[in-house]
């Protein structure tokens, strides 16, 4: 598990207790769901999905939040979850991919047909319902409401180019989702359209503006527009009364309508990411608003409007330009979350510390610099983060903030931590990164509850003994600091697993890390080490180990006993030859040798026969390490050379390694590519710079898959003219090469429509001055030097008369077999002029050279 997941983990679920979904089912009787399911299907015609039930039911994704409730759900605890919204995009789906009505994208007499269809069906369920309603238990009748029909339409991705204006017929739907496509404009055009419209939401569209027939659809409650090209939004918006959620995030608005007074029912505003400057007052007539979201947005001043939202529980302004808080603040009695990180807050005002129900407060990268004695006040706070401040010290009475969970003081100018920080026992996170601190606390021992410590980038020397109270510890980092000897209070530890200990002073590994057979994951990069200790061959779980940057100089036989170990760094030690001891390592995913000295690849390497990744660059080998060539699951090689010996030549072996995906071979002296280079057909990323190559061979165009290429700073003079077909390239680099064909200028650009063009034109000119040379040959050349020439040429001439056209018709086939040979026109035409020089044919050369001196303007 890498660092980043671990740290997601945990924060999802310190955070999951500040926020609930709310969610509205209904689910049937399964026989009498089934039935209706079953000819729905066969209304829509759909031979593969027969779900058993019919549900429609809210829920978010990953980054949503729902609060609706479906007619007939209204239950106290659907209320009560109401209550807790914490900010997300909101997004309503159905239960399942079984549980969905889908209606594909047809024509508009297909769906015009199948509406029609549709509706007859829905006469027919209408009146099974009511017949069969009475069969239901009582308690499934509570939870189906059978007098509504909420359906969803889901036409996500399915490449629509415009509104689908049949939809607007069905007035049984109440969710309709149209995300992903790729719809520019939409207009409702009938005021009955849709009229019973719940939901709509056309995220990650083309839409430049929303239409004023917006206004119609009056039962909306939920309209997502996010992800768009929207500037602004019309005014006609606010006649939505019972819109309860309102997307607008990822667009270009730079204003909102004023007039909003009449939107008393909204309840989630997301304006992140937008171009707001400013918001207007009558934001603050919003008094059901809940939840708001403006970050990165304009804002140079915090709203005062926004003080006057009595229900609002979450508010995030991440990413503006503020600079300080009103005093009104103090009347946001109800928040709880408060994101202010990456503004310019130079001081926090005292009546924030009045909010008492706060429990997450984000303030990282700002410009503060103290932190009010007041609060103490947060009783109820689970998250603080104050990363990338000029804090000197933090208040003592932040031990009062009893449930604390995480604190996050990275990058600051700390020299030690607050005092009785031992009695926030429900901390879970702490993390000091990236200041002063020259000592970690004993006190620390008191935190029972620590998952994960950070200390990285301090002045510490050693680790108190008592760190070993600390059971549940799982992700402890420790790296750059002064530590001369490794704590064996942390192989205590029974629940660490994540252990960073880079760029310190450690020259031994104590015997007690053997103990540590839980541990995943060890960074010992950068320190002091000579031996690779054989103590930690006995972590047989260890899945990651880094030990580069230090002065190694073999490996024990017992690293065979690391049957888990899959990424092994050891890069930049004192290797003078490949272990063959790391041959032993059968699940090995990953290994980084490179910055060492070592000359030959043993032929026991076949044995990482699941090595997908491997760094040999900047060693001592005195010719391509054929043995390479057996590692059948590599994706990625890199033997780079720019601190080693310089390879000059690949083998034609390479041709076997099928899975490559990833090749650097640059900074080499490399003179060609293989022949068959072109067999690499899995080649995504090929970089070859700073070698000596002069020409792509043929194969070379056979890499389709190719996306990536950097052959800068070498020999080359042409360019291939199949380049066009490599269709996946993306970034290609030319640079610093002898370029003429195309010259230097045309590839600057590094776009190969350009080249590839450039090079298509000079193919057609360079057939057109070779057919002239022909014809001047065919009508000037003497018998005699025409004979010399066919043999300069290895032609066969049997015939002993000359006629122009028999001359002609001799070098038409001479180019037909050159082509064969894959030899260009240019190519041809220079070895014409070679043979015609050999041959003295003074008087024709006189021609051909007014010729090429007139090319540049001649226009075919």
């Amino acid at each position: 598990m890498s660092e980043k997941e671990s740290t997601s983990e945990e924060q999802d679920d310190i955070t999951s207790q500040f926020g609930t979904n709310s969610r509205a089912q209904l689910v049937g009787e399964p026989g009498f769901i089934k039935e209706i399911a079953n000819s729905l299907n066969e209304a829509f015609d759909y031979p593969e999905e027969k779900p058993s039930t019919l549900v429609c039911e809210t829920y978010p994704q990953k980054d949503t939040l729902e609060s609706t409730s479906s007619s007939g759900i209204k239950s106290k605890r659907n209320e009560e979850q109401r209550q807790k919204l914490q900010f997300s995009e909101t997004s309503t789906r159905n239960l399942s991919s079984q549980s969905k009505t889908e209606i594909s994208p047809s024509t508009s007499e297909s769906m015009t047909d199948m509406i029609q269809e549709y509706q007859t069906f829905i006469k027919f369920l209408s009146h099974k319902t009511r017949k069969i309603s009475t069969r239901l238990p009582e308690e499934n009748q509570q939870g189906l409401d059978l007098g509504s029909d909420n359906f969803t339409v889901n036409l996500e991705a399915k490449g629509l180019q415009e509104f689908p204006k049949d939809i607007l017929k069905i007035k049984y739907v109440k969710y309709l989702y149209l995300d992903k496509n790729q719809i520019k404009t939409f207009q409702v055009t009938d005021s009955g359209d849709l009229l019973g419209l719940e939901i709509l939401s056309l995220k990650e569209n083309g839409l430049s503006s929303l239409p004023p027939e917006i206004r119609l659809l009056h039962n909306l409650k939920i309209l997502n527009v996010s992800h768009n090209q929207i500037s602004h939004i019309p005014k006609e918006i606010s006649q939505l009364v019972n819109i309860r959620q309102l997307f607008l995030n990822n667009n270009y608005i730079e204003n909102f309508p004023s007039d909003l007074e009449s939107l008393g029912n909204l309840e989630i505003l997301n304006s992140a990411r937008n171009k707001l400057r400013h918001i207007p007052e009558t934001l603050a007539s919003l008094k059901n608003l809940r939840v708001l979201n403006l970050d990165y947005n304009q804002l140079t001043i915090f709203p005062k409007a926004l003080c006057l939202l009595p229900m609002l529980i979450s508010l995030n302004l991440t990413g503006n330009l503020i600079s300080s808080l009103p005093k009104e603040i103090r009347e946001l009695r109800n928040l709880e979350n408060f994101l202010m990180d990456h503004n310019k807050l130079t001081f926090l005002a005292v009546e924030i510390f009045r909010l008492l129900k706060m429990k997450e407060l984000r303030l990282s990268d700002n410009k503060l610099e103290v932190i009010s004695h007041k609060i103490e006040n947060f009783r109820e706070l689970r998250i603080l983060t104050l990363d990338k401040n000029l804090l000197k010290s933090i208040s003592e009475n932040i031990s009062h903030c009893v449930m604390l969970e995480w604190l996050s003081l990275n990058d600051n100018k700390l020299t030690e931590l607050p005092k009785n920080i031992q009695k926030l026992k429900n901390l879970k996170k702490l993390h000091v990164n990236g200041n002063y601190m020259l000592r970690i606390t004993e006190e620390i021992s008191h935190l029972n509850n620590l998952h994960s410590l950070e200390f990285s980038g301090n002045l510490i020397t050693d680790v108190p003994i008592e760190i070993k109270n600390c059971k549940k510890i799982t992700n402890f980092k420790l790296s750059y600091n002064k530590i001369i000897y490794f704590p064996v209070g942390l192989c205590a530890l029974d629940s660490l697993y994540y252990l960073s200990f880079n760029g310190n002073y450690i020259s031994e590994i104590p015997v007690d890390i053997s103990f540590s057979k839980q541990l995943l994951h060890l960074e010992f990069s950068e320190n002091k080490l000579h031996v690779f200790s054989e103590y930690l061959c006995s972590l047989i779980n260890l899945k990651y180990l880094d030990l580069g940057k230090n002065q190694i100089e073999k490996i024990p036989p017992s690293i065979s006993n690391m049957v888990s170990l899959q990424v092994l760094i050891l890069c930049c030690n004192k290797f003078g030859t490949f272990p063959r001891e790391l041959c032993t390592l059968e699940n090995l995913h990953v290994l980084d040798i490179s910055e060492n000295q070592i000359q030959k690849i043993p032929l026991e390497i076949c044995n990482l026969k699941g090595i997908n990744k491997l760094n040999v660059s900047s060693n001592q080998f005195i010719y391509f390490p054929i043995e390479l060539c057996q590692l059948q699951s590599l994706e990625e090689l890199n033997i780079s050379q720019i601190n080693g010996r310089k390879l000059t030549g690949l083998p034609e072996e390479m041709s076997t390694m099928t899975q490559l995906k990833e090749l650097d071979i640059s900074n080499n002296e490399i003179r060609e590519l293989p022949r068959n280079i072109g067999e690499l057909r899995s080649l995504v990323s090929l970089n070859a710079s700073n070698n000596q190559i002069s020409y792509l061979p043929p194969s070379f165009l056979s890499l389709n898959d190719l996306q990536q290429l950097n052959l800068s700073e070498n020999n080359l003079t042409a360019l291939p003219s199949g380049i066009y077909n490599l269709f996946s390239l993306k970034e290609i680099n030319f640079d610093d090469n002898p370029l003429l064909r195309p010259p230097m200028e045309i590839c600057n650009g590094k776009q190969l429509y350009t080249i590839a063009r450039y090079l298509q034109r000079a193919d057609e000119r360079d057939e057109k001055i070779l057919e002239k040379i022909f014809k001047i040959v065919a009508n000037n050349i003497t018998e005699t030097n025409f004979i010399i020439l066919c043999q300069k040429l290895n032609l066969t001439n049997s015939e002993t008369d000359m006629p122009t056209q028999r001359v002609h018709q001799t070098l038409d086939t001479w180019k037909t077999e050159s082509n064969n040979l894959s030899l260009t026109a240019a190519a041809l035409r220079d070895q014409l002029i070679r043979a015609l020089t050999m041959i003295g044919a003074h008087e024709i050369m006189d021609k051909i050279t007014a010729l090429k001196l007139f090319t540049c303007t001649i226009k075919f």
